[in-house]
């Protein structure tokens, strides 16, 4: 176990300043993509499950090219449903699969089985990480992770990311400490490829990634009413320390929704549409059926940048959402400026 007292502010600053200098003489690649129809002008040989028809992007240092939009774990679909539309979102070039919980963890496990090289797994046992008091310490953490491979049949998870205080709110530097000691740890020991966190607090982001450059990635909440902070900008500090960024929420947890289905499939592409052209995260939202799967297919084809008309359609619908907000869902107003 990390010794506590040997932890000091000055030590942690030290070494992620030497880290992040090392990080800013190779950021050259930092922001890469692979537009849709690139095969010919870039090699593509290492993008695992490479479709020509969908755009990858580089996942800070990572070095992952992965899918501009993902797959989430939240759905509704059985383990039927779901295996077609993990095999339909393969189909379409679709190579991350974020599952936060242990059913979606084993769901999404029995979905890959046979294609298991085709698409990066994310994991994290929400119910038994650091939100639960008694899991704040490195060695409760791993017994988490171990529970949770076993129980999913895996020998190890792509991206480890551990699910921390939501909404709102920060953990001690106590646990900060032992978390970092946990997401290492399973790293040495060839559980968890890569490792980060997610969190509903973008001030503790900010200073998770600054003071630990062990991580690689983290999620948090990105709508179509987010956008960059005009100054000290979560993104700022992304880009500083090479952190990949991926977006969850893009659909106001469903609020955005409130139409037909044909009104609602246009929604969607207008917001996966708003936050490709941000260039800020990659979205991962969840996909409930193979139509949902479809239209993530189409808004690929269409251009990035929303027109006028389209800009006020956004906006008025946008507005709608943060009406719609059920009161569990409020935090995301917080999330309008990152």
């Amino acid at each position: 176990m990390m010794d506590k007292t040997q932890v000091t502010r000055r030590g942690f600053i030290g070494d992620s300043a030497k880290v992040a200098a090392g990080v800013a003489a190779g950021l050259g690649t930092a922001g890469q993509t692979v537009r849709v129809g690139a095969a010919d002008k870039v090699d593509t040989s290492k993008i695992i499950n490479y479709n020509e028809n969908m755009e990858y992007r580089r996942q800070g240092s990572t070095d992952w090219m992965v899918s501009a939009i993902c797959l989430g774990g939240h759905s509704r679909s059985n383990q039927e449903e779901r295996n077609e539309i993990v095999a339909k979102s393969i189909d379409i070039g679709i190579n991350y699969i974020d599952a936060c919980c242990r059913h979606e963890v084993v769901r999404d496990a029995k979905a890959l089985k046979g294609r298991r090289d085709k698409m990066y797994l994310a994991l994290s046992y929400c119910g038994k990480e650091i939100r639960g008091e008694e899991f704040r310490t490195a060695k409760k953490l791993l017994e988490s992770l171990d529970e949770l491979l076993l129980v999913s049949g895996e020998e190890y998870t792509d991206l480890w990311r551990v699910t921390c205080y939501e909404p709102g709110g920060r953990h001690s530097f106590n646990t900060a400490c032992e978390l970092i000691e946990a997401l290492e740890t399973a790293k040495k020991q060839g559980k968890a490829r890569k490792i980060g966190f997610s969190t509903h607090d973008r001030r503790w982001i900010q200073f998770m990634i600054e003071y630990f450059p062990q991580i690689d990635c983290v999620c948090f909440p990105f709508t179509t009413m987010s956008k960059k902070a005009p100054t000290d900008s979560v993104f700022d500090a992304l880009k500083k320390c090479d952190v990949g960024a991926f977006g969850i929420k893009p659909y106001g947890g469903g609020s955005l929704f409130r139409g037909t289905e044909e009104e609602n499939d246009k929604r969607s592409r207008l917001a996966l549409r708003y936050i490709l052209h941000t260039g800020a995260v990659i979205p991962i939202p969840g996909l409930n059926r193979l139509e949902h799967v479809d239209n993530v297919a189409k808004a690929m084809t269409e251009r990035r940048e929303l027109d006028v008309k389209e800009t006020a359609e956004l906006e008025q619908v946008s507005k709608q959402m943060w009406a719609n907000l059920p009161q569990n869902y409020e935090w995301l107003r917080d999330w309008e400026y990152v």
